[in-house]
């Protein structure tokens, strides 16, 4: 098999489906090999608990500091929340500093604030970059060994598992080497997003490094694939292509938490079940909107799923005036009201399947200064760990 046939192809074909084994992260087991990657201001306790409604899975919460969690900071843990019924807790976690990292964890462990921890370093945005942080952090191989050594130490048997990229920029690759690194420290599990930082989310993610980085790891540490995973089709064409162990998806959820029952329908080797009419979209829509509600309190939760609402509606023919409206909207009574003037019986668009959410272009990473200078250097960067945005 070429390095091109393994890069992601245009066509959207059902691949056939793969026997894969349960997931396994540490003693957790899941019959479906998929992961809900974290979002920020997205993947909250209700949006959780809409894609849980749908299939099996793991499901991650929004990105927690470090920093914020040790200073206990009162906005951190009000992001600390899971259901009752959520199981296994999955947290993910940021950070620069191994001490910091050390004894977040441990507070974790101590307080037993989750059942499995996951760590990024693959966040992309500069004001994490610029700190040496997320995407730019494997590239310091020393640092980063030192940062994945406290948190597997400290999490009193809590499993940890890393997200990263393939790299800086297509001139500093990192993935392989940091892998090793992280297998060596005993990691769980290695997601790759199949494109480097400066891609961002532009273009088409090269699922030949996730392939790569399958035949590199060994075979009993699962290795996730993630990177335009928009459809089931998708799903199943990663795995049958990369041998991958489980998907992670990210923004082809958006406006669309019914893809993991799709998803659990497709490795299952059942059929998909039928698209959502506009009426069962519209529904999904408003119970999101409820369970908002209930998370952040009336106000915060009705303006909340505004951003969501051109998602679910994407490809429908709805009037610009009712989705003008609907982008307003300030109450669920008033939700309701726009609700009915939607045509239930509209059949989900044939085009919706596509990406959506943030794409952009590429970019420069913005780094440290002198950050490329030594791939060895152990030391944090001055100000990584001083302030921390709560989450």
């Amino acid at each position: 098999m070429s390095v091109q046939d393994l890069v992601r192809p245009d066509t959207r074909a059902p691949a056939p489906a793969p026997v894969l084994p349960p997931l396994r992260i540490g003693p957790y087991s899941v019959d479906t090999p998929v992961v809900l990657a974290p979002m920020a201001g997205i993947t909250n306790p209700g949006f959780r608990r809409l894609c849980r409604e749908q299939g099996a899975g793991y499901y991650v919460c929004e990105m927690i500091t470090s920093r914020g969690l040790v200073e206990r900071n009162p906005l951190t843990r009000r992001m600390i929340a899971f259901d009752a019924d959520e199981h296994p807790r999955s947290m993910q976690l940021y950070g620069v500093d191994p001490a910091t990292i050390g004894a977040a964890v441990r507070i974790v462990a101590e307080e037993d604030l989750a059942d499995h921890l996951d760590f990024n370093f693959g966040c992309p945005v500069p004001k994490v970059t610029r700190r040496g942080g997320g995407a730019a952090l494997p590239y310091k191989r020393r640092l980063f060994e030192r940062i994945v050594r406290a948190a597997v130490d400290n999490a009193g048997g809590i499993p940890v598992t890393i997200k990263m990229r393939v790299g800086i920029d297509d001139e500093h690759h990192t993935f392989l080497d940091v892998a090793r690194i992280a297998a060596d420290c005993g990691v769980a599990a290695i997601t790759l997003h199949a494109r480097t930082a400066a891609h961002r989310y532009s273009g088409t993610a090269d699922w030949s490094t996730i392939a790569r980085l399958r035949d590199a790891m060994p075979a009993e540490l699962p290795v996730l694939g993630n990177g335009d995973v928009f459809s089931a089709a998708d799903a199943l064409a990663m795995v049958a292509r990369t041998g991958c162990d489980g998907v992670v998806v990210g923004r082809g959820v958006l406006g669309r938490p019914w893809l993991f029952a799709d998803l659990e329908a497709a490795f299952a080797g059942r059929p998909l079940p039928t698209p959502p009419r506009l009426g069962q979209v519209a529904a999904t829509l408003r119970r999101h909107a409820v369970l908002l509600c209930e998370h952040m309190g009336d106000h915060k939760g009705i303006r909340d799923v505004r951003k969501h609402i051109a998602w679910y509606l994407k490809g429908f023919p709805v009037g610009p005036e009712v989705r003008r409206r609907l982008g307003m909207v300030s109450s669920i009574d008033q939700l309701d009201e726009l609700i009915a003037l939607l045509d239930p019986d509209e059949e989900f668009p044939a085009d919706a399947d596509g990406p959506r959410g943030r794409q952009g272009s590429p970019g420069r990473v913005v780094l440290p200064e002198r950050w490329l200078d030594d791939p060895d250097d152990p030391s944090v960067p001055f100000g990584a760990e001083l302030e921390h945005s709560g989450g």
